[in-house]
């Protein structure tokens, strides 16, 4: 979930400021101001750096709809900073708090929505893919393709793989790829989600595999990083050996 109140009161503000700002005052303030030493240049990227991280935060806010008056928030600044704050420091904490358990709940709201779409989609996407011909589909749910046939062994769980793959959300977004790092990778098929611990072993050493995991043999309602929660997800995967045990230790050392 998107943390989008970690930012000072002051900080909120200084970004505000920057934000109203008419583009006429601003190119006659930068006319005005030069950086010349190396202290106002250390003032202007602290602001810089603020404003671009704010920059991000604020348009965040928006989007669950929660829109902040920037005259107030220029004036919150510039009367505190004169020590003339119309809150107190207890009152600002509590305004702050209360303010973010809201955003907090509409986060959770928005997110709910946003994993019962994914799952509502992964299984119409799931039940057209079934009919495409070649497709079949295990016990637990997980489906598979052969794209290329090998002819070498077979793995099993508890084995470590060498492998090169690509996958994407359902609608064809690439969240991660071995072939764009350009080398491929080793692991254990006991460490990794069920549906690839499932589907490798149906892999013979050489082959090509495209599979389609449904959201419980994969991240679940948690998601992870650029994996939404609930979704579906494809996989292209080419085995291309089965590490013995010595080897398998020598590559972890």
């Amino acid at each position: 979930m998107k943390q989008l109140l970690k930012p000072t009161m002051v900080a909120v503000a200084v970004m505000a400021m920057m934000g109203c700002q008419e583009k006429q005052q601003e190119a006659e303030k930068a006319q005005a101001v030069k950086l010349e030493t190396p202290a106002q240049k250390q003032a202007y990227a602290i602001g810089s750096s603020m404003g671009t991280y704010l920059t991000k935060t604020l348009e965040q806010q928006q989007e669950y709809g929660f829109e902040l008056d920037k005259e107030l928030i220029i004036l919150g600044l510039s009367e505190s900073l004169n020590d003339k704050s119309q809150l107190t420091q207890e009152e600002v904490e509590q305004t702050l708090m209360a303010f973010e358990q809201e955003v907090r709940a509409k986060q959770e709201e928005v997110a709910k929505v946003e994993a019962e779409k994914n799952l509502t989609d992964g299984q119409a996407f799931m039940a057209e893919n079934a009919k495409v011909e070649g497709v079949k589909v295990t016990e637990s749910g997980l489906q598979y393709q052969v794209l290329t046939a090998g002819e070498g062994e077979k793995p099993e769980a508890t084995d470590t793989v060498k492998v090169h793959y690509k996958g994407t959300l359902i609608d064809g977004e690439e969240f991660d790829s071995s072939y764009s790092r350009g080398e491929p990778i080793e692991f254990a098929l006991n460490r990794v989600i069920k549906g690839w611990t499932e589907g490798v072993q149906l892999m013979n050493v050489g082959s090509k595999y495209k599979f389609v995991i449904p959201a419980d043999l994969a991240y679940g309602a948690n998601g992870t990083g650029p994996i939404p929660a609930n979704s579906t997800l494809v996989f292209e995967v080419e085995l291309l050996d089965i590490i013995k045990p010595e080897a398998a230790e020598e590559s972890d050392k």
